[in-house]
């Protein structure tokens, strides 16, 4: 079980320090990164002056992924691992008026704005997501592959489409799951594969690629390459943008390429241009849940633990308490 904590908290760590790390450059071209922080992110830094999400953030903030996360993680403890889609729905408009009263005007993303304006307009709760394709789900569906046995993956496909319908993409929270019941991130990242062409038709069709066959695709791709050739294979040819078939893809690629070191995946995630920060974030979440808290320096931990009053022990236990009751 202390085994299985660690994955846990390296899991929630990961996407807190991939956050903030891409926090800076969240939305900036390679070439603006390149320029201003070097090839490579070294550490975390503040937003800079004029950035239109970040201006004025200190170094090691997180964003709309991390809080978001937080906010899902919340209700998965109260509903005993149910998450229900009108509960999530107020929760994120909360949220947003949170934000707006912060004077953040990083808010909701598309998805997840024209799913919430549908249900308010009367759509079956079913229905109101079927035009999401961006990652919003994806960003925050950690907590649940924290909650949920990677061997129950009926429950966790349930789960995992209860808490996201804008975009029904399971391979994140079943790498997530995979890695805290101790798989490899190898096998972690085929099992996510699997998972997630097991799940594609749970959602509604829409025109674009496969998103299981582009993870495979792209993590074959990044296998074997340089940091300074992956940035720029995965840059120009996975594609970082808020699509969930360019930045699911990308983050799963930066972690097979990185197997044995979450803090450089997170680095490099963060430095490669687009949507980095929930790139950067998924990446640290896949890589930290297979290789534990510790994997990630001190330093960093206690950083964003202390700048966003993130107090993620009990929060683990809470989701471990989850998976380890009842479904056995």
């Amino acid at each position: 079980m202390h085994e299985m904590r660690s994955h846990a908290l390296g899991a929630l760590y990961g996407l807190a320090i991939g956050d903030a790390l891409g926090m800076p450059v969240q939305s900036l071209s390679r070439a603006e990164i390149v320029a201003h922080y070097g090839p490579l992110i070294g550490e975390f830094c503040p937003g800079p002056d004029g950035h239109p999400l970040a201006a004025g953030l200190p170094a090691g903030s997180v964003t709309d992924d991390t809080e978001q996360a937080m906010l899902l993680a919340r209700l998965v403890v109260a509903g005993g691992g149910e998450v229900d889609a009108v509960d999530l729905a107020h929760g994120l408009l909360a949220w947003e008026e949170s934000m707006r009263a912060r004077g953040s005007l990083d808010l909701l993303g598309p998805s997840t704005r024209q799913a919430l304006a549908a249900l308010a307009a009367g759509a079956d709760v079913t229905e109101a997501g079927r035009a999401g394709l961006t990652n919003g789900a994806a960003m925050r569906i950690t907590p649940v592959g924290i909650a949920t046995a990677s061997r129950h993956r009926g429950l966790l496909e349930d789960r995992v489409v209860a808490a996201s319908r804008l975009t029904h993409n399971t391979g994140v929270a079943l790498a997530v799951s995979a890695g805290i019941d101790g798989d490899p991130l190898p096998v972690a990242i085929s099992r996510a594969v699997a998972g997630a062409a097991g799940a594609a038709g749970r959602g509604h069709w829409a025109a674009g690629a496969d998103v299981a066959a582009r993870i495979s695709w792209a993590t074959g791709l990044a296998q074997g390459l340089g940091q300074d050739q992956l940035i720029e294979t995965v840059y120009r040819l996975v594609g970082t943008s808020l699509a969930t078939q360019e930045s699911v893809p990308a983050a799963f690629a930066v972690a097979a390429a990185c197997p044995g070191d979450p803090w450089l995946a997170c680095r490099i995630a963060a430095s490669l241009g687009g949507d980095s920060d929930t790139i950067a974030a998924m990446t640290g979440a896949i890589c930290g849940a297979c290789h534990g808290a510790g994997a990630f320096p001190d330093a960093a931990r206690r950083t964003v633990a202390r700048v966003n009053g993130l107090d993620l022990d009990p929060l683990a236990d809470d989701l471990l308490a989850i998976r380890t009751s009842g479904h056995d």
